[in-house]
């Protein structure tokens, strides 16, 4: 078999597993409400994780990232949508490019 085949389908049960098990093994299970609590909000903290290093190195620049960050955490404390976060974002940095 093809090795890069294998290494598809290696990949494809890596992924499905863990994601699968938990559904499974607690299916009729009900957690404790802090640790819903935590599970919740482990995407979130995960996403933070992977954006906040990469907002200093989008640009040679650190301010261009600190001011589309700023921006787009305004934007969303205020409680706009998530399309009008990134659109605000993309539209003061899109100023601030031709300003400087």
């Amino acid at each position: 078999m093809n090795t890069i085949l294998l290494v598809i389908i290696g990949m494809g049960i890596v992924t499905f597993l863990p994601r699968m098990l938990p559904l499974v093994l607690l299916q009729n299970k009900t957690l404790p409400p802090f640790l819903e609590g935590i599970l919740k909000n482990v995407p979130y903290a995960i996403l933070g994780a992977l954006i906040f290093p990469k907002v200093f190195l989008i640009q040679k620049d650190p301010l261009f990232g600190v001011i589309g960050a700023g921006t787009a955490i305004l934007l969303a404390f205020i409680g706009a949508n998530v399309i009008i976060v990134v659109l605000g974002a993309i539209a003061v940095l899109s100023f601030y490019s031709f300003l400087f």
